[in-house]
């Protein structure tokens, strides 16, 4: 792995009543509901993005605090799983903790974005957003596992 370092600065922070994070992030954040406060001087960056229903959300996974552990493992810690590898699953213990989540977009109110199923906790520090363009195939190739799970 490279020595290199590479700067990220935060350019807002969830809000929200999340303080841990729970077994299975995909069903326990169903109904929580955040607030993205973007950083004052960014707030004209964010000019249009109410237009869109849907926004994708990278955050740093702040309170990790041990990123090692192993390259395999079964996902979301379900013994009856396959074993496969870590960048197979969504596990929160990466290399680099950073998350993505395509949330819904419920309103701007200036700097403030109010997002629904967000799986961050709070306080995290929000590195970047995208909106949601209908890009991805609408019926994504899933190994049997993954299909079980999700349901």
């Amino acid at each position: 792995m490279s020595t290199s370092r590479w700067a990220v600065e935060p350019i807002g922070y969830v809000r929200n009543s999340a303080q841990h994070v729970p077994r299975s992030a995909v069903c326990d954040f169903e109904g929580v509901e955040s607030e993205i406060e973007i950083l004052e001087e960014l707030s004209p960056a964010l000019d249009g993005i109410e237009d869109f229903s849907h926004i994708i959300v990278l955050y740093w996974m702040h309170r990790l605090e041990d990123l090692s552990g192993p390259l395999k493992v079964h996902p979301a810690g379900l013994k009856d799983l396959p074993l496969v590898g870590l960048f197979a699953t969504r596990s929160p213990r990466r290399p680099n903790p950073i998350g993505l989540t395509m949330v819904r977009l419920l309103s701007r109110q200036d700097n403030r974005l109010r997002v629904a199923r967000l799986d961050a906790l709070d306080g995290s520090p929000v590195i970047d957003i995208k909106p949601y363009f209908p890009t991805d195939p609408a019926n994504p190739r899933l190994p049997d596992w993954a299909r079980r799970w999700y349901r």
